[in-house]
């Protein structure tokens, strides 16, 4: 049988959700500030994605820069989790190292128990993303193993790589590792260009923002005063389309 692979779009406002369903897309990775890899967004948008038609995941990232957090950041992110739950998500992107660079096992064991509790309490699982705090960690295959000990259902990862295509060996790698006890999601970079040397690691599922830049034409007094600005992108419906199609072709 063909391998079924699935397209993860992440978006940041309502005309991103909007894009991603017409585009095509099979998942949405609700976050904000996409400048900065994203950052957890406001729980009014997270009430505005519950009502789509796929299933949206919830990133939850309190703040830019590293994943080492203090015990009142990771209440913020158990916070998050509650949210995601009670709107009725479908899962979060979660993660924490520690000061080595590790995964904090121990607040992420913390995190997902507390998911599980939710997901039972509201009759259904949340699934369970760790995002690309896994890149920075020293050892890539040990933290797969340890992803698979904590219960993560995939990891977000580029190879270890700032792009995945210049990781596409290490990624070959975490799938071989995997063998199907954990899902490996390919992020960051992924492309009509990039993506069948991606496809040919054997991975099943990938991330992308589909964003491409645009001027737009802003009131001076607004742009002055910092509240706008006329560079900027916005997720492209065309860019999931052909994205979708080119997975789509594969599964043939």
């Amino acid at each position: 049988m063909p391998r079924i692979r699935k397209l993860e779009i992440c978006v940041e406002d309502l005309d991103g959700i909007d894009a991603a369903v017409a585009g095509g897309a099979d998942r949405i990775e609700l976050c904000t500030a996409l400048a900065v890899g994203g950052l957890t967004p406001a729980a009014s948008l997270i009430r505005a994605a519950a009502s789509v038609a796929l299933p949206v995941h919830l990133l939850s990232r309190p703040r830019e820069g590293g994943f080492v957090y203090t015990p009142r950041e990771s209440a913020m992110i158990a916070d998050d989790i509650r949210t995601a739950a009670e709107a009725g998500l479908a899962g979060v992107v979660i993660g924490a190292a520690n000061v080595d660079g590790t995964l904090d096992a121990a607040v992420l064991a913390e995190l997902i128990a507390h998911a599980r509790l939710l997901g039972k309490a509201r009759g259904r699982d949340l699934s369970l993303t760790l995002h690309r705090a896994f890149d920075l960690v020293p050892d890539l295959g040990a933290a797969l193993d340890t992803a698979v000990t904590l219960g993560f259902d995939r990891v977000l990862t580029s190879g270890g790589a700032p792009k995945a295509i210049d990781g596409v060996a290490a990624i070959a790698m975490l799938h071989r590792r995997a063998a199907g006890r954990i899902g490996i999601l390919v992020g960051s970079g992924v492309s009509i260009d990039t993506l069948p040397a991606i496809l040919a690691t054997g991975v099943g599922e990938v991330h992308a923002s589909c964003r491409h830049p645009c001027d737009q034409d802003q009131d001076p007094a607004l742009v002055r005063f910092g509240f706008a600005s006329t560079q900027t992108s916005r997720t492209s419906r065309g860019r999931i389309r052909d994205l979708a199609t080119r997975l789509a072709h594969s599964n043939a």
